[in-house]
Formats: structure tokens, C-alpha cells, sequence
């Protein structure tokens, strides 16, 4: 056919009285047209083809696979191959007195068909990478960075494939040459490289999983991971904004990961308030029958009596040594409703620790710590009942006779002042 077709344009540039030097050029370059047009209609032949047999099959099947191949562009770009291939086939055949065209051509296919094989592979990978996030078993577990890697892989191996055909050199020996440039390559591939190690610890150590919530001060990241890529991680902070964390740094540096908070169903509450220490006192007979009224420490309160009682005559200690007998304090009685009012809480959380314990005293007083675990995590409603408990804690410390201690404000030592001035003026209203 295509010597037929040279004939034709060889006798139209007869008839057109061209210079035969020319004429060959005339004949042969037509003919070469001729075959890049026939290419260009066999590929989209093929391409009208597959979408009327292949991907209306793909679309009836039920498995997910062969669609995310199809969205992916993996069957299309299989049809760049048709016009590649008739081209490196019959060009020989189109100019024929021009065989350094003829090289340079197939070179060219030859990239060609590299390119083509590197997007195929590239979209192939991002099929295999969304159908394995699909999967049930996939929650969590970073891959990106794995398909990431694979790609860049193809894409160097690509990247020599061609440098090899410009070149007329086998690939090993070019890999060879480089070897020379592997300091530069490695300054130049060094986050990639420390990306591909950090995304490798963190996933065989399990160290961070898409929607972790983790903190990293460093970075002004506290929020949740929302993506794990070759070399960056990416967080939305509570406030809606994105930080990007090098993956690397997740291993080389410490952060704070709150999976394990979200997995045992509660969240911590750590906080204290500041006692008066001249508030507390020894309680009276008058203060213990006040306090058994009291529904969540009376039974403390007896129990407690009966024990100290039993102490006292065991020890022979009476009313007139006050300082050796054993007595209940209205700190401890405090300290004992409290734990008994977290102990009753609906939204604390009753499987986990629940302490109310003192800490070390010092000028501002005594600190006194409530340790416990709320049955909600999620952020507003945890705080709500964080303030909740505190609100009626400090409610109820006047009922026991404590007060919170505080740093005088102005407006106290003004009112220091006044009282001050009113006892001079009484004081020389005597006189």
C-alpha cells in the first residue's frame, strides 16, 4: 500500500514538473504524512473500539477494580501504544533515500512508547493505591507514600530508559556513569529519602494512622492527620487550618499521639484549685451532724466516727488531750465527698482511675488535685462537664467551712484600706 501511495505522489510530482532531486523529498515526505494520518485514525478506532466493548463491559461487571482502572485512565492510555506502533512499523517503508530520518524517528518512538509505558505504570499504581484504600482493612494505615515511591521509581527508570536511546548506551553503564553524581544525588533525593525511611517507621511501628489526633509543638500542629505522603504529613488544626509536617520529623522528633486516649473510651481531667490553708480546722460535733446531712459523705462520715472512736479508747486518749486523739478534719471530709461526688457522676468515666489527693503546699496555699476520666471525648462536651464539676466544687467549699485561696485584687486592698482608715478614726474618736 505504501509504495502504491509513493508511486501516486512520485507521478503527481512528475505531472507538477518538480526537480527530481526534489521530487523524492516531495514523494516520500507525503508518504510519511500519509502514515502518521492513518496512525492517528487507527488510534482513535481503537479508542471508539474500547469504549464501545471494553468499558461497557467494565461498567456491567461488579467488580470495583477494573472501574478504578477505567477512572484512572489505565485502558486509554493503552490505546497510545496503536499509533507508535504502526509508525516504528512502516515507517522504513515511507522514506526510503532519507534512513538518518528514518533513526531519528524510531528514537523518537522509542521515547515515546517510554512515556507512554511510565503513565500506564503511574496510573496502574494509583488503581492499586485506590482500590487498596477501599478496602475495609486499609482504614488508617498510610500507604500514599508507598505509592509514591513506586512511582518515582518508574519515573527514574524512565528517566534512564531515555537517556540510554538519546545516548545509543545500555542502561547499566549509564547507571554506572552516575555513580559518579551520587553525592548530588543524594543531596538532591534527600527528602525523598528521609520521607520513604520515616513513612517506613511509622507504618511497620504503627506510629501515626490517617485520623490520629496528634500534637507537635514544634510545628504549631494539634489537630488530626489528615494525609501521609512521601514527605510531608498533613494536619487540620482544631482552628481549620493546615500545617504540613515533614515525615521524617515524626520519627526524628517527639509528638503527641492521642489514639490512645480515643481508644479506651475517656478523657483525661487533670486540674486543681488552691485551699486557704487557714481555713482548716478540726471539725466540731456541730460541723460533723451538718456534714452527715450530706447524702454522699454520711456514710463516710459514720464510718469514720466508729473508726476513730475505736482508736481513741483503744489508746486511752479523752476530751482533755484534744492534740493526741485522732479527729476528722473538714479538708478530709471535703476530700472524701468529692471523690464519693465523682464517684457518682454520670459522664465520669467509673472503669478509670478517680483520685482527689493534696499536693505539695506552699505560699499559695494548698492545692488540692482531682484526677479523673471523662465517658465523653468529643472536645466541647468534655469541656462542659470539666467546668461542670469544678462549678460545684467551688459551690460546696463554703458548706465545709474552706475557701479558695487568691491573690488580693484591687479592689480587696482597697477595701483593706477603708477598713483601715475606719479603725484610726474610731481608735481617735476614743481618745
Amino acid at each position: 500500500m505504501f509504495e502504491f501511495v509513493n508511486r501516486f505522489f512520485a507521478e503527481l510530482a512528475s505531472a507538477l514538473h518538480i526537480p527530481e532531486s526534489q521530487a523524492i523529498l516531495f514523494s516520500e515526505s507525503a508518504t510519511f504524512l500519509f502514515l502518521v494520518i492513518v496512525a492517528i485514525i487507527a488510534y482513535y478506532a481503537t479508542r471508539y473500539f474500547i469504549k464501545r466493548t471494553l468499558v461497557v463491559f467494565i461498567k456491567r461487571s461488579a467488580n470495583d477494580f477494573d472501574d478504578i482502572l477505567l477512572k484512572n485512565k489505565v485502558i486509554s492510555r493503552i490505546s497510545y501504544f496503536v499509533p507508535s506502533l504502526i509508525i516504528s512499523r512502516f515507517v522504513g517503508l515511507t522514506l526510503i533515500s532519507f534512513p538518518a530520518a528514518v533513526l531519528v524517528i524510531q528514537k523518537t518512538i522509542d521515547v515515546y512508547v517510554v512515556l507512554v509505558i511510565v503513565m500506564v505504570l503511574s496510573a496502574f499504581i494509583s488503581s492499586l493505591y485506590d482500590y487498596y484504600t477501599s478496602l475495609d482493612t486499609s482504614k488508617g494505615k498510610p500507604v500514599k507514600g508507598f505509592a509514591q515511591v513506586l512511582k518515582l521509581i518508574v519515573y527514574v527508570i524512565g528517566g534512564l530508559l531515555i537517556l540510554a536511546i538519546f545516548l545509543d548506551k545500555n542502561v547499566g553503564s549509564i547507571i554506572l556513569g552516575l555513580g559518579t553524581l551520587s553525592a548530588v544525588l543524594m543531596l538532591v533525593f534527600k527528602d525523598p529519602i528521609l520521607g520513604f525511611v520515616g513513612g517506613l517507621q511509622l507504618s511497620l511501628n504503627d506510629m501515626v494512622r490517617l485520623g490520629d489526633w496528634i500534637t507537635m509543638p514544634k510545628y504549631n500542629a494539634d489537630g488530626d492527620v489528615l494525609e501521609i505522603t512521601l514527605t510531608t504529613v498533613k494536619v487540620q488544626n482544631f482552628d481549620k487550618t493546615i500545617t504540613t509536617i515533614p515525615t521524617y520529623a515524626l520519627v526524628s522528633d517527639s509528638f503527641t499521639n492521642w489514639r490512645g486516649m480515643t481508644e479506651s473510651g475517656g478523657r483525661r481531667v487533670k486540674r486543681h484549685i488552691t485551699l486557704d490553708m487557714e481555713t482548716v480546722k478540726f471539725c466540731t460535733t456541730e460541723m460533723l451532724e451538718t456534714f452527715k446531712k450530706f447524702e454522699l459523705v454520711k456514710d463516710y462520715i459514720i464510718s469514720k466516727e466508729k473508726e476513730i472512736e475505736h482508736f481513741n479508747e483503744v489508746n486511752g486518749f479523752d476530751d482533755t488531750t484534744l492534740v493526741n486523739m485522732r479527729r476528722q478534719t473538714n479538708i478530709g471530709v471535703f476530700r472524701a465527698y468529692l471523690k464519693s461526688y465523682l464517684q457518682n457522676h454520670a459522664w465520669v468515666h467509673q472503669e478509670m482511675s478517680i483520685l482527689v489527693r493534696q499536693l505539695q503546699s506552699s505560699e499559695r496555699g494548698i492545692p488540692m488535685e482531682i484526677y479523673f476520666f471523662t465517658n465523653i471525648q468529643e472536645w466541647a462536651s468534655y469541656e462542659d462537664i470539666q467546668s461542670d464539676v469544678f462549678d460545684h466544687i467551688m459551690a460546696v467549699l463554703p458548706l465545709f467551712g474552706l475557701r479558695v485561696f487568691q491573690n488580693p485584687s484591687g479592689n480587696s486592698i482597697e477595701k483593706a484600706v477603708e477598713g483601715l482608715k475606719l479603725t484610726q478614726k474610731q481608735v481617735q474618736t476614743n481618745d
